[in-house]
Order: structure tokens, then C-alpha cells, then sequence
């Protein structure tokens, strides 16, 4: 059984900083000790943190891996790599590949594939259609995190737009609901007008006005009101906007919530002035807004109104996003990165540690109820990061581990690192690179 001694380490977990040591046996962690008193192993490994910070792994609520079918853009080996870079330990992905996940029988297909592939720990929502409400009932709770429902067409179109199966798909209560709200009339109309005013070529600073505030507000507002009429538990997508916030309820306590927020990296990076460097790199569904709107995203998470933080990693080749504005597809490369951007806005003053964990890692295990992980606990898997908050490093082609081989923060200047990565206490980042080790395990959900 292998052991990791980590000491010196300033630890960041459930709203305390304070100095431990850590003790990891096997796949768990075995105890949390004041410095210099844990028990010694021999055997054991030991990493000498000192200077830096010890958190729980990432859980990323939000990513698109591209495989099967997509898998010039990324692959499950590929951007797995790069979420343990990024101090992510444990994925959720979206069902939107070729063919999509909207069988048990391609969920099951997709867990076999990350079994032999993936170097953190993974789950694969099952996709909602307007036909398939007897495979969604099929869902195990226990090892499904959710169903995922798009009510505005992004890539992959999976757009679900009968009455009568949103009210087949609301009334389904073992699973949480997790919904990407754009209204789809509205952005077709608005799609239709730029086109004809400005012809096929037309700026990437338009998105935001096509797949527009009051597109995301409208589908926002009736998911919300359907999950309260039918007491469905809904998770709302990647918010964007500063009046979707006024949906929701401010708590700090997301499992006393019906309807939970995610907001993504990018809506709180970026805004719509980055369009005039970054253009078609930043152009993603929903659209980035209005610097007015991440501010108003940025307070929504530090109130509690969004609960968690997540990336919609979705990753297109340098080609495809270079091409003119209607060709070019949505998403953007972003799990390698989120921490280190979130770490950012604290060495800026605007978010703190503490926040970035409860966001990060503990709140997404408690809105899905994922079994021994999100938290550094005695008896939880050993799922853990270590970052050095002064270890200046800037994002370039040569350090970015995505199959498609770019960001757009190519250029950008982190304060702080990530060093080590360990899942289910397996170090597979060290140093800041790969080990090439994987013991990668399925996400379980505590569903009662």
C-alpha cells in the first residue's frame, strides 16, 4: 500500500486556512495532523509543501471531452491531462458527442472509454431529447449526476423543445436537471436580422447581441418557474447575465436549495471589449456579456447566489475557430486553467481562497451528492492539490496540455501554480508535470 506524508502545508478546507500535516494510505486520507505530528512511515512518500497551499482536488460540474466522435478537437486522454494540470480531479461530462449520450447503453460505452483513458475521475450526464424519456427513467441515480437539458441549440444540436417532453423530463425526481437556457426563437430572430444588416461576415463582438441577454433571461425564467411548478431539482448552466442572478435565492448552504447556479470561468474573466483581441477565441454559448454582467456574476458568487464554479471546457481546433464568425463554433478550452484564473481574482483582492474551495470542490460534491470527495476529511478519498501561490508562470503553446493546442490566454500571467496533483492518492501531477501514473475511478452519488 502506498503512503504520501505531505507536510508544511498551509491547508484550505471548509473555511479554515490553518498549518498541517497530511497523511494519505492507499487511496484515502488517513489522518490530519498539527506540523510534525503525524505518525512517520518509512515506506512513505513524503512531499514537503512548505510556502504552499493544500487543497481538495477540483470537481468539474461542466466539460465537454469530445469523445467519441469528436476527438481531433480532444479526447478524454488529452483533456484529462490537462484537467490534473489544472488541479481537477474529478469530471462531469456533457452528453453532446457523436453518437450522443442519450442511451444507457452509450453512457455505459462513454465509462468504459474513461476507465482506460482518463487520469482523474469522471462521470457522463445522460442527455435529454424530446423522445428518449423511457432511457432517462432507465438512469441509475448512484452513478449518473444528472440529466442534462438543453433548451438552446449549441453544438451538437440537442435541442429539446416539446411541451410535452420538458413536462415528461420535469416530472422525472431522482436526478437533478442541469439546463442550458438560451431561447432559441429569440436567437434565430436575432440571427436573421444581423444577417441580413451586415451579410455573412460579420464581427465576433455581435455574439453577445444574437445569442442576447433576453435570450438567456426568457429560458431562464421559465426553466425556473416549470422546476418550482413540478418540484424538480434544477440545476441552472453557466449564467451570464446580471439579471438571471434575481432568479435565485442567496444562501451559503446549497444542499437546502431546489435550484442551484453554475457560473463558468470565462463569464468571469472575460468581457465583451476581450471580443476585440480575442474574437472568435472567446466566442462561446452562452455569450460573454457586459463587464456589468461579470461583476454582477462575480458578487452572485460571493453571496451565494451562484453555488458553484465550473469551466464548459469545450475545446475546437485552431482552424475552426479562425474561420468567419458564422462558421466559427461555440467553446472554448478552459480546465487546464480555471483554478489558477479563480487564484487570480484572489491575489487581485476580488475573491478569496476559501471561496474559490467552496465553489471549486466542496459545493459541487454537495449539489450532487458525490460520495467521499470535495473535502479533505480523514476516511475520503485522497483527492487533493497542491498549489504554490507565488510561482509566477505565463500560459503559452509550449505549457498547454490540450489536444487543440491553444487558449485564449495565451499570454496571461499567473501568479500562482499548480504543482501536485493527487487522485484517489495516486500523485499524477508532480512537479508540474505528468507522471504518466492513473487510477482513475467512476464518481458515486449518495442518492437516497
Amino acid at each position: 500500500m502506498n503512503h504520501i506524508l505531505i507536510t508544511n502545508a498551509l491547508l484550505i478546507n471548509e473555511e479554515r486556512t490553518y498549518a498541517a500535516d497530511l497523511l494519505v494510505r492507499g487511496d484515502r486520507i488517513a489522518g490530519i495532523f498539527s506540523p510534525g505530528e503525524a505518525p512517520s512511515h518509512k515506506e512513505a512518500t513524503v512531499i514537503d509543501a512548505r510556502g504552499m497551499w493544500l487543497i481538495p482536488g477540483v470537481i468539474d460540474d461542466h466539460v465537454h471531452f469530445r469523445e467519441p466522435g469528436l476527438t481531433y478537437k480532444g479526447d478524454i486522454n488529452s483533456e484529462s491531462a490537462a484537467a490534473a494540470a489544472g488541479g481537477v480531479t474529478s469530471f462531469m461530462e456533457m452528453p453532446n458527442t457523436i453518437p450522443q449520450t442519450v442511451t444507457v447503453k452509450e453512457w455505459q460505452k462513454k465509462n468504459e472509454l474513461a476507465s482506460g483513458k482518463s487520469f482523474v475521475n469522471y462521470s457522463f450526464y445522460l442527455g435529454a431529447t424530446d423522445v428518449n424519456g423511457d432511457e432517462l427513467l432507465k438512469a441509475d441515480p448512484a452513478s449518473v449526476p444528472g440529466i442534462k437539458l438543453f433548451l438552446g441549440a449549441s453544438t451538437g444540436n440537442m435541442l429539446v423543445d416539446s411541451e410535452k417532453a420538458l413536462d415528461a423530463i420535469f416530472s422525472i425526481k431522482k436526478l437533478p436537471i442541469a439546463c442550458h437556457c438560451e431561447d432559441e426563437k429569440i436567437i434565430k430572430a436575432n440571427l436573421a436580422a444581423y444577417r441580413e444588416k451586415y451579410g455573412d461576415d460579420i464581427d465576433p463582438s455581435f455574439h453577445p447581441l444574437i445569442r442576447s441577454r433576453e435570450a438567456c433571461l426568457a429560458s431562464s425564467t421559465a426553466a425556473v418557474t416549470r422546476a418550482v411548478r413540478s418540484g424538480t431539482r434544477l440545476h441552472l448552466l453557466h449564467l451570464s447575465t446580471a439579471e438571471e442572478t434575481e432568479l435565485l435565492t442567496p444562501g451559503s448552504d446549497p444542499s437546502s436549495k431546489q435550484i442551484t447556479a453554475e457560473a463558468c470561468v470565462h463569464h468571469l474573466w472575460f468581457d465583451d471589449s476581450s471580443y476585440l483581441d480575442k474574437g472568435n477565441l472567446i466566442k462561446c454559448n452562452p455569450a460573454i456579456k457586459k463587464a456589468s454582467d461579470r461583476e454582477a456574476l462575480i458578487n452572485a458568487v460571493k453571496n451565494d447566489t451562484i453555488d458553484v464554479i465550473a469551466t464548459d471546457h469545450a475545446p475546437h481546433t485552431l482552424a475552426e475557430k479562425s474561420a468567419p464568425y458564422f462558421s466559427a463554433p461555440s467553446g472554448n478550452p478552459m480546465v487546464q486553467h480555471s483554478l489558477v484564473m479563480m487564484l487570480e481574482l484572489c491575489h487581485r483582492g476580488i475573491l478569496t481562497p476559501e471561496l474559490v474551495v467552496r465553489k471549486m470542490c466542496h459545493n459541487p460534491a454537495i449539489i450532487f451528492n458525490i460520495r467521499e470527495r470535495g473535502f479533505i476529511r480523514t476516511g475520503y478519498k485522497a483527492d487533493l492539490v497542491i498549489v504554490d501561490p507565488a510561482a509566477p508562470w505565463t500560459v503559452s503553446t509550449d505549457n498547454i496540455l490540450y489536444k487543440c493546442g491553444w487558449s485564449p490566454l495565451e499570454g496571461t500571467t499567473f501568479r500562482s501554480r499548480v504543482v501536485t496533483t493527487i487522485v484517489n492518492g495516486t500523485p499524477v501531477i508532480m512537479k508540474g508535470r505528468l507522471t504518466g501514473m492513473r487510477t482513475p475511478e467512476m464518481l458515486s452519488y449518495d442518492r437516497k
